[in-house]
Protein backbone atom coordinates (compact mmCIF):
# COMPACT_ATOMS: atom_id res chain seq x y z
CA UNK A 1 0.00 0.00 0.00
CA UNK A 2 2.74 2.34 0.76
CA UNK A 3 4.56 1.51 -2.12
CA UNK A 4 1.65 2.08 -4.50
CA UNK A 5 1.58 5.23 -2.85
CA UNK A 6 5.16 6.32 -3.69
CA UNK A 7 4.69 5.21 -7.26
CA UNK A 8 1.46 7.19 -7.69
CA UNK A 9 2.86 10.73 -6.06
CA UNK A 10 6.15 9.79 -8.62
CA UNK A 11 3.92 9.14 -11.36
CA UNK A 12 1.80 12.44 -10.71
CA UNK A 13 5.00 14.58 -10.76
CA UNK A 14 6.22 12.90 -14.01
CA UNK A 15 2.65 13.59 -15.37
CA UNK A 16 3.09 17.10 -14.76
CA UNK A 17 6.37 17.78 -15.76
CA UNK A 18 5.70 16.19 -19.20
CA UNK A 19 2.92 18.46 -19.45
CA UNK A 20 5.08 21.26 -18.29
CA UNK A 21 7.87 19.45 -20.72
CA UNK A 22 5.33 20.53 -24.02
CA UNK A 23 5.95 24.00 -23.86
CA UNK A 24 9.18 23.73 -21.98
CA UNK A 25 12.18 23.20 -24.13
CA UNK A 26 14.64 21.02 -22.41
CA UNK A 27 12.31 18.59 -21.02
CA UNK A 28 11.46 15.52 -22.57
CA UNK A 29 7.54 16.02 -22.15
CA UNK A 30 5.83 12.84 -23.68
CA UNK A 31 8.27 10.69 -22.49
CA UNK A 32 8.24 11.72 -18.71
CA UNK A 33 4.05 11.27 -19.00
CA UNK A 34 4.34 8.14 -20.48
CA UNK A 35 6.66 7.17 -17.52
CA UNK A 36 4.03 8.19 -15.02
CA UNK A 37 1.92 6.11 -17.13
CA UNK A 38 4.19 2.84 -16.68
CA UNK A 39 4.87 3.49 -12.83
CA UNK A 40 0.76 3.67 -12.55
CA UNK A 41 0.78 0.16 -14.34
CA UNK A 42 2.89 -1.24 -12.19
CA UNK A 43 0.72 -0.33 -9.16
CA UNK A 44 -2.17 -2.34 -7.40
CA UNK A 45 -4.69 0.63 -8.27
CA UNK A 46 -4.74 0.21 -11.41
CA UNK A 47 -3.49 -1.88 -14.69
CA UNK A 48 -2.80 -1.49 -18.13
CA UNK A 49 -3.49 -3.41 -21.26
CA UNK A 50 -0.10 -4.45 -23.64
CA UNK A 51 -2.09 -2.86 -26.15
CA UNK A 52 -2.63 0.39 -24.14
CA UNK A 53 0.65 0.35 -23.20
CA UNK A 54 2.11 -0.13 -26.68
CA UNK A 55 -0.34 2.20 -28.26
CA UNK A 56 1.05 5.12 -25.72
CA UNK A 57 4.58 4.35 -26.33
CA UNK A 58 3.92 4.46 -30.46
CA UNK A 59 2.29 7.79 -29.75
CA UNK A 60 5.09 8.78 -27.86
CA UNK A 61 7.58 8.21 -30.06
CA UNK A 62 5.21 9.92 -32.93
CA UNK A 63 5.21 13.25 -31.14
CA UNK A 64 8.86 13.44 -30.87
CA UNK A 65 8.94 12.82 -34.08
CA UNK A 66 6.53 15.60 -34.87
CA UNK A 67 8.53 17.53 -33.06
CA UNK A 68 11.44 17.69 -35.00
CA UNK A 69 9.28 17.58 -38.83
CA UNK A 70 6.60 19.87 -37.69
CA UNK A 71 8.75 22.73 -38.74
CA UNK A 72 10.39 21.36 -41.65
CA UNK A 73 6.61 21.02 -43.06
CA UNK A 74 5.80 23.99 -42.33
CA UNK A 75 8.36 25.74 -44.10
CA UNK A 76 7.27 23.77 -46.68
CA UNK A 77 3.76 24.76 -46.85
CA UNK A 78 4.63 28.47 -46.87
CA UNK A 79 6.67 27.68 -49.85
CA UNK A 80 10.29 27.72 -49.02
CA UNK A 81 12.38 25.08 -50.57
CA UNK A 82 14.48 22.45 -49.88
CA UNK A 83 17.42 24.47 -48.79
CA UNK A 84 14.67 26.19 -45.72
CA UNK A 85 13.76 22.80 -45.21
CA UNK A 86 17.59 21.34 -44.22
CA UNK A 87 17.95 24.88 -42.95
CA UNK A 88 15.02 24.36 -40.31
CA UNK A 89 16.51 21.39 -39.05
CA UNK A 90 19.82 22.13 -38.88
CA UNK A 91 18.47 25.61 -36.87
CA UNK A 92 16.10 23.13 -34.81
CA UNK A 93 19.15 20.80 -33.78
CA UNK A 94 21.70 23.64 -33.27
CA UNK A 95 19.20 25.81 -31.23
CA UNK A 96 18.78 22.87 -29.25
CA UNK A 97 22.33 23.03 -28.06
CA UNK A 98 23.31 26.60 -28.94
CA UNK A 99 21.29 28.82 -26.79
CA UNK A 100 18.57 26.64 -25.11
CA UNK A 101 15.49 27.01 -23.88
CA UNK A 102 14.65 29.67 -26.51
CA UNK A 103 17.40 27.89 -29.10
CA UNK A 104 14.45 25.62 -30.00
CA UNK A 105 12.26 28.44 -31.43
CA UNK A 106 14.15 30.39 -32.72
CA UNK A 107 17.39 27.92 -34.50
CA UNK A 108 14.30 26.66 -36.64
CA UNK A 109 12.73 30.24 -37.90
CA UNK A 110 16.68 31.22 -38.00
CA UNK A 111 17.92 27.89 -39.94
CA UNK A 112 14.84 28.52 -42.71
CA UNK A 113 15.85 32.10 -43.54
CA UNK A 114 18.99 31.16 -43.27
CA UNK A 115 18.49 28.88 -45.76
CA UNK A 116 16.83 30.73 -47.75
CA UNK A 117 18.56 33.23 -48.16
CA UNK A 118 22.13 32.44 -48.72
CA UNK A 119 21.86 28.86 -50.37
CA UNK A 120 18.19 29.25 -52.21
CA UNK A 121 19.02 33.11 -52.77
CA UNK A 122 15.72 33.89 -52.07
CA UNK A 123 14.62 37.48 -51.61
CA UNK A 124 13.71 38.75 -47.61
CA UNK A 125 10.08 37.92 -48.23
CA UNK A 126 10.22 34.96 -49.23
CA UNK A 127 12.84 33.56 -46.56
CA UNK A 128 10.77 35.36 -43.79
CA UNK A 129 8.21 33.45 -44.97
CA UNK A 130 9.57 30.32 -44.93
CA UNK A 131 10.70 31.03 -41.51
CA UNK A 132 7.12 31.86 -40.56
CA UNK A 133 6.31 28.52 -41.65
CA UNK A 134 8.72 26.94 -39.39
CA UNK A 135 7.14 28.64 -36.43
CA UNK A 136 3.82 27.46 -37.09
CA UNK A 137 5.00 24.32 -37.45
CA UNK A 138 6.79 24.45 -34.32
CA UNK A 139 3.23 25.68 -32.87
CA UNK A 140 1.40 22.81 -33.98
CA UNK A 141 4.05 20.49 -33.13
CA UNK A 142 3.89 21.48 -29.27
CA UNK A 143 -0.14 21.65 -29.15
CA UNK A 144 0.37 18.40 -30.31
CA UNK A 145 2.57 16.98 -27.17
CA UNK A 146 -0.01 19.09 -25.09
CA UNK A 147 -2.65 17.24 -26.20
CA UNK A 148 -0.83 13.92 -26.28
CA UNK A 149 0.04 14.38 -22.35
CA UNK A 150 -3.07 16.13 -21.10
CA UNK A 151 -4.26 12.50 -22.34
CA UNK A 152 -2.35 10.54 -20.72
CA UNK A 153 -2.99 12.55 -17.81
CA UNK A 154 -6.73 11.72 -18.00
CA UNK A 155 -6.03 7.97 -18.91
CA UNK A 156 -4.03 8.31 -15.43
CA UNK A 157 -6.63 9.86 -13.63
CA UNK A 158 -9.79 7.95 -14.82
CA UNK A 159 -7.70 4.71 -14.12
CA UNK A 160 -6.75 5.40 -10.55
CA UNK A 161 -10.23 6.95 -10.03
CA UNK A 162 -12.19 3.20 -11.56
Amino acid sequence: MAFDIILIVLASVLLLLGLVGSIVPGLAGPPLSYAGLLLIHFTSRAQFTVSQLVWWLALTLLTIIFDYLMPALGVRKWNGSRWGNWGCIIGTVAGCFIFPPWGVIVGPFAGAVLGEMLIARRDVHTAIRAGFGAFVGFLFGTVFKLTVCGWFIWCAVKALIY
